[in-house]
């Protein structure tokens, strides 16, 4: 298929959640390291039998081809990744593989391009992808803070090029900024990446001085917190900046770098989101979704690594997804513009 999607009011037919995932998602062993497979059977634990997860239609994912993985990241790179998972040599101080690794990381960019079908091709209208390795700090030649291949940079892509989509809104909620993804978008007024992050934290970037370059230049929107960001400063900037800058944006699909790790438990960062936050992010999103893309939203694993609290925070996220009503009652509904 080719072409943009057909539109489709909210509402019509049924609104169904896909989750996309895939067990070999495991076979990333990075032993006792903070992103393990731990996250996921966390998740999965917790969704199993229950109400919720009747309510998620199971996506099974397929390997990103060489072709679509090369749209974010040079030949070198996937190379290189290659390389080193097959000896088991780390890509970076923190970045372990196994041999699976690159089998996998190519699975798990599959996986966000699925979630990015599901949607576009209008079998449901939202979509979760349960992947790993994550993927925000790999940049165009260079793996690192855990991530090998950038999935969602790769299905934003896939979304340009294969759906002629114009103007796509990247939301990174991670509380370490998505140094990869900004580095790939940053002179491409075809996506919006806007991050709302811890500063000072891991990498270093993504000061609201980064704002893009040449034809880019306005296209990037950082928002760093202090160590201690709330509930609130989270809601608060959902509802003022990333709203005006949707109305202003119009975006015509959205995708979420959905990491966890800003919650309150989590060991790797200094934030102190409760497990709800991450559902009433999701409900928010949805509601400017709903205001400017006919509700087309996609959502990707990023980080979270206390196990339990990641779980409880994907929870409320896919409970947000499978809501019939979700609208956080500040968003009034837009014209549509595909």
């Amino acid at each position: 298929m080719t072409g943009r999607p057909a539109p489709r009011a909210p509402g019509a037919g049924a609104q169904r959640a896909a989750i996309v995932y895939d067990e070999a998602y495991l076979s990333h062993d990075t032993g006792s390291h903070p992103e393990n497979a731990a996250r996921l059977r966390a998740i999965w634990t917790r969704l199993e039998g229950t109400e919720l997860r009747s309510r998620l239609d199971l996506v099974r994912p397929r390997r990103a081809s060489l072709e679509s993985v090369k749209w974010a990241h040079t030949g070198d790179h996937v190379e290189r990744v290659r390389r080193h998972a097959a000896r088991g040599h780390p890509l970076s101080l923190d970045t372990p593989v196994c041999r699976e690794s690159y089998a996998v990381a190519l699975l798990s960019a599959g996986g966000a391009i699925a979630a990015v079908d599901e949607v576009l091709d209008d079998r449901r209208d939202l979509a979760f992808c349960l992947g790993r390795p994550p993927g925000h700090h790999a940049g165009v030649e260079r793996a690192g803070g855990f991530c090998l291949f950038n999935n969602v940079a790769i299905a934003t892509f896939h979304a340009l090029y294969r759906y002629r989509l114009e103007r796509i809104l990247i939301l990174d909620w991670d509380a370490h900024h998505g140094n990869g993804t900004q580095e790939i978008f940053y002179r491409d007024p075809r996506v919006l990446y806007f991050s709302i992050h811890q500063s000072p934290g891991y990498p270093g970037t993504g000061s609201s001085g980064e704002t893009g370059a040449g034809t880019g230049r306005g296209y990037t929107m950082n928002v760093p917190l202090a160590p201690g960001g709330t509930d609130g400063d989270y809601r608060d900037i959902m509802d003022t900046t990333l709203a005006e800058a949707c109305a202003q944006y119009r975006p015509q699909l959205i995708l979420v770098s959905a990491g966890q790790d800003a919650h309150r438990c989590d060991p790797l960062a200094s934030m102190r989101l409760s497990s709800s936050a991450f559902g009433m992010m999701t409900r928010r999103a949805r509601a400017l979704a709903d205001a400017h893309c006919y509700g087309k939203m996609v959502l990707v694993l990023e980080g979270g690594y206390q196990p339990d609290a990641l779980a409880e925070s994907v929870v409320e996220i896919l409970s947000a997804l499978t809501d019939r009503h979700p609208g956080c009652g500040t968003i009034e509904r837009a014209d549509i513009h595909l």
